[in-house]
Formats: C-alpha cells, structure tokens, sequence
C-alpha cells in the first residue's frame, strides 16, 4: 500500500493546487472545450463512485457480513477491506475536487459554488483522515484484542458478541474495548462525516440535471 498512498498524496497536492493555484492549470473561460468536457466526466465518473461505495459499504454491506459471518473473520475481513475502501474514495473525491475547481475557478465561483467546493474537499480530507490516522489505529487495536479474545475463547460467535459478558470479569479486556470504542467511533464520524458531504454535493448535482 506504500506506492498507492504515495499516488494518493499526489493526487491530493494536486487537487489542492488546483483549488489555490488554477492558473496554472488552464481554468476559467478560456479553457478548451475538450478539456471542459473531460473534467466534466472525472468530476461525474469519480463522485459517483465515491458516492456509490460510501453508500454501500456504511449501510448495507457492513451490516450483512456482521449478521452473518464469525466476529473474528468479520474483524478480519474489514481490516482488509478498508484501506482498500478509503483508498478508492478518496482518490475519487481527490479527482472530484481537481476537476469542480477546474470548472469553477475560486474566484469567479458563485457562493454555492463555493460551497460544493468545500463539501467535496471535506469528504476528501475526512476520508484521508480515516485512511491515514484512524483506520490503521483501528485494524491495530483489533488484532491486539482479537489476540486476547482467543486466549478466553470467544471471538467466533456470529452476530452479537460474547465479549462485553466476559469484559465484565476481565479490566484488560475491559480496558481494550474501551480504547477500540473511542478510535472506532471517531473513525465511524469521519466516515460519515464524508459521506454526508458527498450526500449535500449530490443534492446540489441533481438541482442541475434536466431530465
């Protein structure tokens, strides 16, 4: 993952240079209509990606795979999956923003241009923060408390745990929900947090489509 998050920290200078610097991109009116075209289908393409596995992942599958596969393995699962996840989102968002700057330069953009601009940014920089920050912290504290979940047998069950039973008699284990909690529940606002911003950005995409 070391190459992509590279990649990733490019793209997003990038998207951050053409926010602060669109001059030296070629944006505004005089702009080619090629270019204008093509921005216009990144900045589609890649929000509705973003949008579409924001959705799925936090409401819909997350929750099947937590019905119905062991704690553990699910544990597993994610840990493989989100960095993945955060990974592809916020690439897209960073294309997104690249692309909405491009075609509405900050100085000439409307007030609610503006503000979609700062929706996508925000969605970009919450995703990067649970990419970068939260989500390795979460994926550590995991396996730091799945190793002791083994050592007292559980961990396998499907669906709710045995976990918070066994925590009653046990202050490590105790203890360890209680730091997983904390990073789990900021990493979860973040992902929200995203996704809402996406959610006000879709809102404002479909003011502008006649159908």
């Amino acid at each position: 993952m070391a190459w992509a998050t590279r990649f990733l920290s490019a793209v997003a200078f990038l998207a951050v240079g053409v926010v602060f610097a669109p001059d030296l991109f070629g944006s505004g009116p005089a702009s080619p209509a090629a270019a204008v075209s093509v921005a216009k289908i990144a900045h589609l393409l890649c929000f509705a990606t973003c949008w579409g596995a924001a959705l799925w992942v936090t409401f819909i599958g997350g929750i099947i795979m937590f019905k119905y596969l062991p704690r553990h393995q699910f544990g597993n699962l994610q840990s493989k999956m989100f960095p993945a996840y955060f990974m592809l989102i916020s690439v897209c968002a960073a294309i997104s923003v690249m692309a909405f700057a491009y075609l509405h330069p900050w100085k000439s953009a409307s007030s609610l241009e503006r503000y979609q601009l700062g929706f996508l940014l925000s969605a970009l920089l919450f995703n990067l923060s649970n990419l970068l920050v939260f989500t390795p912290m979460t994926i550590e504290m995991m396996k730091q408390r799945h190793k002791v979940e083994r050592e007292l047998s559980i961990g396998e069950e499907v669906g709710w745990s045995k976990n918070r039973e066994v925590a009653k008699s046990n202050p490590k284990l105790a203890g360890m929900n209680k730091k997983f909690g904390m990073i789990h529940g900021l990493s979860s606002l973040a992902n929200i947090m995203a996704f809402g911003s996406l959610a006000m950005h879709s809102w404002y995409l479909a003011g502008k489509m006649q159908l």
